[in-house]
């Protein structure tokens, strides 16, 4: 049997976050955070922002760049409006930026490819989509009206109910909002 060292703890939770790990992830596993920096000078880690870590040997899906993007902002950041329908792949949409939602205001240094709003939102709002917290498909479609196409809208709302990422009776309502403006 292995021995439960912080390093292996720290890795089943970054397997878990697309390869990262933060400060809050080593208090939350009462791992001093002083051992993520030893760890990441010794190769093991690399230090993506202040506070979030990345194990450069877990592979590389096309859904960390939305972990990392939330993971820097922190507490409460969720992924909104047009990447939400990129992350579930709606809508033909490619925006040049994530945008990340978060609640209270924050003085974090983010990268050029992250755009921060802030804004209350309720918490029924938000769900975790393959382990990344992001807006519901309905809400992310309403707050595109006037950004994306009409017509795309549309699209992503019979695609999202055909998966199952909104009800009928949601796509329904969607559809008849997206008609009156």
């Amino acid at each position: 049997m292995l021995a439960n060292t912080y390093r292996r703890q720290l890795r089943v939770r970054a397997v878990e976050q697309y390869g990262y790990v933060t400060t809050v992830d080593a208090h939350q596993l009462r791992i001093p955070v002083v051992e993520l920096r030893k760890i990441a000078a010794r190769g093991g880690l690399r230090q993506v922002a202040r506070g979030v870590y990345r194990f450069e040997d877990i592979p590389r899906t096309h859904l960390d760049r939305y972990m990392e993007a939330v993971l820097r902002i922190g507490y409460d950041a969720h992924i909104a409006g047009e990447s939400v329908l990129a992350l579930h792949d709606l809508a033909l949409v490619n925006p040049l930026k994530i945008c990340v939602s978060v609640g209270t205001p924050t003085r974090k240094r983010l990268p050029r490819n992250v755009a921060l709003v802030v804004e209350s939102v309720n918490p029924s709002s938000v769900v975790e989509f393959e382990g990344i917290p992001a807006s519901t498909v309905a809400r992310a479609i309403r707050d595109c009206r006037g950004r994306v196409m009409r017509q795309r809208l549309q699209q992503a709302t019979d695609v999202a109910a055909e998966k199952g990422l909104i009800s009928r009776q949601d796509a329904r309502s969607l559809h008849l909002e997206l008609r009156r403006k």
